[in-house]
């Protein structure tokens, strides 16, 4: 068996961070067999190493090693390119077309992006990874591969899994052993090795002079947050080695070539639950704003039945002080009126801005006590509409011409609504 050294040699694998060489050495020691392994990591990382570590290292090194970018196949053609298709299957298919997995029948297949297939798709690649077995698109016989699958992708598969866009019996099924490459940012002793092996590779290609770094800008690199990982830190070597005449690069050089809004080692705070949560949010708001108009509403029914038996007392005064306040705000006039007619008993008027009633209390001499009021108003919208049809109907003396006029309906649905109350 290889060591991780020679293996870093052979791939042009620059690093020696402990999460770099655990993850070579995971690959090192899976290759030999035949199980499903996933890489993970962020984009950017250099996860199609690994899949080609473990093809040269197998039994199926001198068989086809496939690599395939399952992002960048679309939608309505991938089952075709991954299990072939018979001639005449769909518009287009004017002769039969072997798939990767007939083609790579023996060596490795690399699914890179696995986390993009669509979900008819996977449920065939399933099958590939349970028996061996596949159809191609348009014929109803079984084939059979034997291919070894090493798949990869920077999504987070749980969250997939939970939002129902992959499969997790697939997932299991793929993960059999999880390499995780850490991201540039994990791996701050590595940055520097890596741009001068980039700036070195550049030297040679363009035929110039190999570009170095100042102290202060070595900082700068390391400093650098790199959201894009060793890709980016390839192509911000490839920029400098062209562009610049000056071969030796200053810390404020280097800086005008890193993108401001990434210059920060702050993690960023992603709300993507925001529009999931929008409408619960505010329904509950609704709800709160119904829920305080009631308990507003029972507290006037309260304090109207204590003005009723009691009087206006200076306890009854003191009692509802916040609820009086509550009601008419800062508007001192409404309040002393309210005062006023609670000073003066002959008619208490609840104000229009606190229920939906014109009822109006009559009280006499010797304050009479009023029926027991309900405390939980009904909020069936069949009771409502029965008893507002009702009233209607009473105050016009049952012209049901001007009872509809009054609820905003037509005579005939009036008519319709008297049959169907029974009324």
């Amino acid at each position: 068996m290889e060591s991780v050294q020679a293996i870093k040699q052979r791939f042009g694998i620059i690093g020696n961070t402990p999460a770099l060489n655990r993850a070579i050495e995971k690959a090192i020691q899976v290759a030999p067999t035949d199980i499903s392994v996933l890489v993970t990591g962020e984009s950017g990382v250099g996860k199609e190493s690994i899949p080609k570590i473990i093809h040269q290292l197998s039994h199926r090194k001198h068989n086809k090693y496939i690599a395939v970018n399952c992002g960048a196949i679309p939608e309505g053609t991938i089952d075709s390119e991954l299990f072939g298709h018979e001639k005449g299957a769909f518009t287009g298919a004017t002769q039969t077309r072997q798939g990767y997995f007939e083609v790579a029948d023996g060596g490795t297949i690399f699914l890179d992006e696995v986390g993009e297939l669509p979900l008819t798709t996977q449920v065939r690649l399933l099958r590939v990874l349970e028996n061996g077995e596949f159809l191609k698109v348009g014929s109803s016989k079984v084939q059979k591969t034997n291919v070894r699958i090493v798949a990869a992708t920077n999504i987070n598969m749980f969250e997939a899994i939970e939002k129902e866009k992959f499969r997790e019996d697939l997932y299991y099924r793929l993960s059999t052993v999880d390499i995780n490459l850490p991201p540039l940012r994990e791996r701050r002793e590595d940055i520097h090795l890596l741009f001068r092996k980039f700036a070195s590779d550049f030297a040679l290609k363009y035929k110039m002079p190999t570009v170095k770094l100042t102290d202060n800008a070595i900082q700068v690199l390391i400093k650098h947050r790199w959201g894009g990982n060793v890709r980016q830190l390839r192509n911000i070597a490839e920029q400098i080695s062209v562009l610049e005449q000056n071969r030796v690069i200053s810390a404020s050089t280097l800086q005008s070539y890193l993108p401001a809004y990434a210059s920060s080692n702050l993690p960023a705070v992603i709300n993507t639950s925001k529009a999931e949560s929008d409408f619960s949010s505010e329904r509950e708001i609704l709800y709160k704003v119904l829920f305080d108009m009631k308990a507003d509403l029972n507290d006037l029914k309260k304090l109207t039945m204590e003005l009723m038996k009691h009087g206006n007392t200076k306890d009854v005064e003191k009692d509802n002080e916040s609820l009086i306040q509550k009601i008419y705000g800062n508007d001192d006039e409404d309040a002393a009126d309210f005062k006023n007619s609670i000073d003066n008993p002959e008619v208490i008027s609840i104000p229009e801005h606190t229920s939906n009633t014109d009822e109006i209390i009559t009280i006499q001499d010797k304050y009479h006590f009023a029926e027991e009021i309900e405390e939980e108003e009904t909020l069936s919208l069949h009771d409502k509409e029965l008893e507002l049809i009702k009233k209607s109907l009473e105050r016009h003396s049952g012209k049901r011409k001007l009872a509809a006029a009054e609820l905003g309906i037509s005579e005939r649905t009036l008519y319709r609504k008297i049959k169907q109350y029974n009324l």
